[in-house]
């Protein structure tokens, strides 16, 4: 890692290794994200089959990434790295203080360094992360610590709030990244990009389908509506969202949002109207 990131001039802020994955929080600000996941992955692959005596692929499938906000959410994508030490069945099961000796003894993770700068890698970059929380400064440390600690008990996940599998920003920065990065080397670098292009924004879907069905968005959350299925649907394959988010906006669980959507699914096999239906719909909001 550290020698892959010196070459390539990648900023790494935070890292876990877990047993069977591992996250990394990287700014490259040479765009050449994936010229360091290779070598990374290579050398690394070299390194593990020479010591272990083994042959073949280390990782199954290639990488996942997304691109961050980094003014609103670098703190909060930190800190969801940095819990997933106690996100395992069985420490969720633990006390507060179980899992917290868990996280800032566990060897694997850029977090001791965060508390303690004795223990530190070269090849972290620390500070940045800091700065939200008044620096690299003794006070800023014990925030980040305390802020960490608070989130044991909270629902922390970042990863639900990414727009089109691709980007997690506030409306203004998804639409800056449409306008400027949507073509070559950038879009190659996030390949959930070429998605976002076609991902409409959630108030868009619903004024859209408010408009179709003669619906105010009130009529349009209740329970006996006729066309809340669709706006579900809609909401998942238009705009993205996942289930979690679509859940918040309707006011209930992921698991119920799946389940409509499947019944929709099956009823639209023999409802020609409704598909008739569905498909202007789709044609309104260009899937």
């Amino acid at each position: 890692m550290a020698q892959s990131r010196q070459i390539f001039s990648v900023r790494l802020m935070a890292y876990v290794l877990m047993d069977n994955h591992f996250h990394l929080l990287v700014e490259t600000p040479l765009g050449n994200l994936s010229k360091f996941m290779r070598r990374f992955n290579i050398t690394y692959t070299g390194y593990f089959n020479r010591t272990y005596q083994q042959v073949g692929h280390v990782y199954q499938g290639r990488y996942q990434s997304f691109l961050v906000e980094k003014e609103s959410y670098l703190s909060e994508v930190s800190r969801y790295i940095h819990l997933n030490p106690v996100r395992t069945k069985d420490q969720e099961k633990k006390e507060g203080e179980s899992r917290w000796n868990r996280l800032r003894r566990y060897p694997w993770s850029s977090l001791p360094g965060y508390l303690d700068p004795k223990i530190r890698k070269p090849f972290v970059d620390y500070a940045f992360v800091l700065e939200e929380f008044g620096g690299d400064t003794p006070p800023g440390r014990r925030a980040y610590q305390r802020r960490i600690m608070e989130d044991l008990s909270g629902e922390l996940a970042p990863r639900e709030k990414v727009i089109g599998q691709a980007v997690l920003g506030r409306d203004a920065f998804i639409d800056w990244v449409k306008k400027t990065f949507m073509g070559g080397l950038q879009v190659r670098e996030v390949p959930g990009l070429t998605a976002l292009k076609r991902y409409r924004k959630a108030d868009e879907i619903l004024e859209i389908l408010c408009r179709e069905t003669g619906s105010t968005r009130e009529e349009l959350m209740s329970k006996k509506h006729p066309h809340r299925a669709s706006a579900m649907d809609l909401l998942y394959r238009a705009g993205g969202l996942t289930g979690v988010e679509i859940g918040e906006i309707f006011g209930v669980d992921y698991s119920t949002v799946s389940q409509i959507r499947k019944r929709l699914s099956r009823k639209m096999i023999h409802d020609r109207d409704g598909q008739k239906t569905m498909e202007g719909l789709n044609r309104k909001m260009s899937i």
